[in-house]
């Protein structure tokens, strides 16, 4: 085991806990405590994005980067800024309130919202490999 990449998955993971964190807090403070899952959502959506576009980057040979820094964004901070968790528990408690529409909403909208910026990420990836270098 190479302890330089559990070094830096361990800094990625900080830096991505934090980001969701600090996240969730700029949600409530900007839509209010009821609505922290907005953070959760974006969060997720980002995670995404940013997910797709370094794989993107890597795997098609469009810009090298690192074993360690591909590790420390997709598996350090990607993995510890997503939070499957968090979503699957604010899902189910808009069911335990009975609120079906936001239920609903947010239960089919990250999944959606979150294929669509996988597919923006790949996409960025493979527009900015077209840019002049």
């Amino acid at each position: 085991m190479n302890i330089r990449y559990s070094l830096v998955v361990s800094m990625g993971a900080i830096l991505g806990a934090l980001s969701r964190f600090y996240g969730t807090k700029l949600a409530k403070v900007i839509f209010g405590q009821d609505f922290g899952f907005y953070g959760t959502f974006w969060i997720n959506v980002i995670g995404c994005f940013l997910i797709a576009y370094v794989l993107t980057l890597t795997n098609e040979n469009i810009r090298p980067i690192s074993p360690e820094l591909k590790l420390m964004t997709t598996t350090g901070f990607c993995g510890a800024f997503t939070t499957f968790s968090t979503y699957s528990l604010e899902t189910k408690g808009f069911l335990d309130k009975g609120d079906i529409m936001t239920f609903l909403l947010y239960f089919l909208g990250s999944a959606i919202v979150g294929m669509v910026g996988i597919r923006l990420g790949v996409l960025a990836a493979r527009v900015s490999a077209e840019r002049p270098k």
